[in-house]
């Protein structure tokens, strides 16, 4: 429980926040609740704080400068319901929650009755140090949890500052903290790939008779699918039949699968390598398709998962859980660790090449030219 004490005959209230060392104070003014950071730890100077602090809140009322100011819950409801209608269809549903879940669970309850003027950096700090220490029963959250509500905090004061009601948007950045670490997106070698697929192939003969015989098969051409395209499993689960072509590359005299992809990055197109083309043909003689049917209609991780514990795969050696997503990491590795061209990596997985300089490249050996390291001047 809070720690709380008023004075001035009730008029403010002088308080602490759980786990914190200074006190704060509030008051209701001009139509409206008014709090701060005393910033002090002694609860008599944070007594004589609030007390400067209203009689100077009376005099601006006297003057006329007490202007009621738009709240941050006010400017969160509208930012909620802006969001939804101008990205329909464009954002993920699922990320569209998470806007609402971060408003609702933590940014609110802090900073709702706050005027917008209010939040400042120390402010902004000051939440950091209550989410960190909140409740010592829970594992504290993540730096990337961390990072995705100073986002969503971030999208309410840009919208305030579209509607006039702040003037400039306060420092956000973090103090203190060193740049993250950058490791390697989890992914399987081309010695571990092998084992996985093996795997597989022998799990399609284990299920010969038995009920999940065709899920065991679709498993198999999921995982040779993804790896020889690169496409996201939220791509690959929104693909029908009409969106996959089997043509003749005229580039490499191969044939290969054109792909019409639509996913987070709305719709664009892949080519795959030569391996993903022999699943797709199975898959078409296995199901008799529809043009419209989905190429993968059933959910597949569970029995990925099973493989993946049963061959030791599913932690790499640096502590990262392996998923479907890691097919996809595996794909653009294999075509780095092939010398192909970045850029046109990048441009079919349908993502930048800073992305994959960040997350791949700087981890693969052969990225490293060895002949323009080891440079050895003559001897004159």
């Amino acid at each position: 429980m809070a720690e709380k004490h008023q004075i001035l005959g009730g008029k403010v209230h002088v308080y602490k926040r759980p786990r914190s060392a200074v006190w704060q104070c509030s008051t209701y003014i001009e139509g409206k609740n008014r709090r701060v950071s005393t910033k002090e730890e002694s609860l008599a100077k944070a007594k004589e704080f609030a007390e400067d602090w209203y009689l100077d809140l009376r005099g601006k009322k006297a003057r006329g400068e007490l202007v009621a100011e738009t709240t941050f819950k006010q400017a969160a409801a509208r930012f909620v319901k802006e969001y939804e209608v101008i990205t329909a269809g464009e954002r993920n549903e699922i990320y569209v929650r998470g806007h609402k879940a971060r408003l609702r669970n933590h940014l609110i309850p802090f900073f709702g009755e706050m005027g917008l003027s209010q939040i400042t950096p120390g402010s902004v700090q000051d939440y950091r140090i209550f989410r960190l220490q909140d409740d010592p029963d829970f594992k504290p959250p993540s730096r990337s949890t961390m990072h995705h509500e100073v986002v969503t905090l971030r999208q309410v004061l840009k919208l305030s500052i579209r509607h006039g009601w702040l003037a400039a948007l306060p420092d956000l950045s973090e103090p203190y903290r060193a740049s993250a670490k950058v490791t390697h997106r989890a992914w399987f070698s081309p010695e571990e790939y092998k084992r996985l697929y093996t795997a597989t192939r022998a799990n399609i003969k284990r299920a010969e008779g038995k009920a999940w015989h065709h899920s065991a098969q679709q498993l198999h051409d999921l995982i040779l699918f993804m790896a020889n395209t690169g496409l996201r499993p939220d791509e690959v689960n929104r693909l029908e039949y009409r969106d996959v072509s089997i043509v003749d590359d005229e580039g490499t005299s191969e044939t290969i699968l054109e792909i019409e992809v639509r996913g987070k990055r709305g719709t664009g197109y892949c080519k795959s390598m030569t391996g993903a083309v022999m699943p797709f043909q199975r898959m078409v003689a296995r199901n008799d398709p529809k043009q419209t049917d989905l190429l993968f209609p059933a959910d597949h991780k569970k029995q990925f998962n099973r493989i993946l514990a049963e061959i030791e795969l599913k932690i790499d050696r640096e502590g990262n859980r392996r998923s479907l997503y890691s097919l996809r990491h595996s794909y653009i590795s294999f075509r780095l660790l092939e010398g192909a061209d970045i850029y046109q990596i990048a441009k079919n997985c349908r993502t930048s090449v800073e992305m994959i300089e960040r997350h791949y490249a700087v981890h693969l050996k052969n990225s490293i030219d060895a002949s323009a390291i080891n440079v050895r001047k003559g001897r004159l």
